[in-house]
């Protein structure tokens, strides 16, 4: 580390310490002097009453567990089901390797009491007849989508146009719409998911088909395991949740140039560092998991692979159609979503491999911007929805096409700008899962290793939002009336009367929103 970032790495480390006793300060509700910073008021969220806080438990490698509190206010009523969106495999040819040799600051820690489940109602279903169907997307499929076109130009392009569309017309609310599975996602579901042989893998019951065949294998004593890893991760799995603000409110901020007195703008060194301790998180859930789930497909009887080797290969509507376990029904909601996700993630493990562990779609990466939002409410608590494996291209283009040549050249240019990031963030993917696959083998990878690999992954993701950040807040500031009209346009005839939510989101859980700690750390500040 050059003088310049490790200048900047002690001044990101002395601010983030410097607002994580909030969260001692929010549990308690008093007997602290931290003063509580809003969230920006440009998002507006009705007030709510009631406060709910939860401590996290989660073992970590530091030797402190620094904490910061969202508070939220109130609960919502009903449970959305979890539908992470797809798309793209194949590991590439070229892929460079970086070495890191700091670890970044801690991320502030958020706490709940009690658990939120969500209110997801709309009255009408619009119907898109704004946008032509285009015709240069694979057709799902076995090997259709690859991480060859996760990173081929195009896929990118229309990636990013598509983020920048919902990002300049959401709010904060959107932007916090995230799907669960995307949290230490290295066990092929979405590769399983993308290529289903019949199609069916962003149909909203894809995951519940799965998880309930998995989970009506297993034996009670490794459904228990299972019970048991959910219960011991939901606090640190909501905690990555609920950190993610941070990174989300900083971005809106450079959006709506609400930036700290004197600054210039977003600190790429300070997100990529916040970014790498996001991650470090996400690696200690990933090495738990896969400790757990390791140990029971090491371990399955001839009778429970005879049982799996009927669906390897067979699409969704093979699959059979089994009732869900007894053991599930006494779980908290955010329990039971853990334990769904591990069921689905060790049918792909097993079904899977190496090449469909490191596979990721583009919307991988960069998922501060509200995207997922935009392609996913309408499939929330929806059985049977699917949802449009086109929508990403068609309303990317459209959204591109609405831009002057100026500033679609400003978003289309990230393309080129993140490459190398996105091309290291692959080798470190291969580095990550096959170290985790040892646990399948009976081996014991090195922890210190996986999660060394996940905060350089965490400051690779960190360059590439701040880019994407920078750049459609550069195109925001130059929008005439007439465009932003035209943009609005687009969100409204996709999602109808969900086109912006009245909360935030807990992962795909509605919530109040949070009061986020001071984002100022991430700024350029003279």
């Amino acid at each position: 580390m050059n003088p310049r970032n490790l200048t900047i790495f002690l001044l990101v480390a002395l601010l983030t310490a410097g607002f994580m006793p909030l969260s001692r300060a929010f549990a308690a509700q008093s007997g602290s002097s931290n003063p509580r910073l809003s969230a920006p008021t440009k998002t507006p969220v009705p007030t709510r009453t009631s406060t709910l806080t939860r401590t996290s438990t989660l073992t970590r490698t530091p030797s402190k567990t620094p904490t910061a509190t969202f508070t939220r206010t109130n609960t919502p009523t009903k449970t959305p089901t979890r539908t992470p969106t797809a798309t793209r495999t194949s590991t590439p040819s070229r892929t460079p390797t970086a070495t890191r040799t700091s670890t970044p600051s801690r991320t502030p820690t958020a706490t709940r009491t009690s658990t939120p489940t969500a209110t997801f109602t709309r009255t009408s279903t619009p119907t898109r007849t704004l946008v032509p169907t285009r015709t240069d997307v694979p057709t799902a499929g076995p090997g259709s989508f690859t991480m060859d076109q996760t990173l081929s130009e195009g896929a990118q392009k229309m990636t990013i146009a598509f983020d920048g569309l919902a990002f300049l017309t959401g709010n904060l609310g959107a932007d916090s719409f995230f799907p669960p599975g995307k949290v230490a996602d290295f066990w092929g579901f979405q590769y399983l998911r993308d290529n289903d042989p019949s199609g069916m893998g962003h149909n909203t019951d894809f995951l519940t088909r799965a998880s309930l065949n998995m989970l009506t294998v297993l034996t009670s004593d490794q459904k228990a395991q299972l019970i048991a890893l959910a219960k011991n991760q939901v606090t640190a799995i909501n905690e990555y949740g609920y950190n993610r603000f941070v990174l989300m409110t900083a971005f809106r901020r450079q959006l709506e140039n609400n930036l700290p007195a004197g600054s210039s703008g977003l600190n790429e060194a300070a997100v990529q560092a916040y970014s790498a301790s996001l991650y470090r998180l996400d690696g200690q859930i990933s090495y738990q998991r896969a400790q757990v789930m390791g140990s029971i497909l090491a371990n399955l009887n001839d009778t429970q692979k005879a049982y799996l080797a009927g669906m390897v290969g067979q699409g969704m509507t093979s699959w059979p159609n089994v009732a869900e376990p007894a053991e599930l029904r006494g779980l908290t909601q955010d329990e039971k979503v853990a334990v769904m996700t591990y069921a689905g993630d060790l049918f792909s493990w097993y079904a899977g491999s190496l090449t469909a562990d490191v596979y990721f779609c583009p919307e991988r990466q960069g998922t501060y911007f509200g995207s997922f939002y935009m392609k996913d409410a309408p499939a929330v608590g929806n059985p049977g929805y699917s949802i449009g494996t086109n929508i990403t291209a068609d309303y990317g283009a459209a959204f591109l096409a609405t831009l002057t040549t100026s500033q679609a050249a400003t978003v289309t240019n990230v393309v080129q700008t993140q490459k190398a990031s996105l091309l290291e963030i692959v080798q470190r993917r291969q580095e990550v899962a096959t170290l985790l696959r040892q646990f399948i083998a009976g081996g014991t990878p090195d922890q210190a290793t996986v999660l060394t690999l996940m905060e350089r992954y965490g400051e690779l993701d960190g360059e590439i939002v701040y880019q994407l950040a920078t750049a459609f807040a550069q195109v925001n500031q130059g929008l005439s009336a007439d465009q932003r009209t035209q943009l609005l346009k687009l969100r409204t005839d996709l999602l109808g009367d969900l086109a912006y939510p009245s909360s935030a989101y807990l992962y795909a859980q509605s919530i109040p929103l949070p009061t986020v700690p001071n984002t100022d750390f991430l700024f350029s500040i003279p």
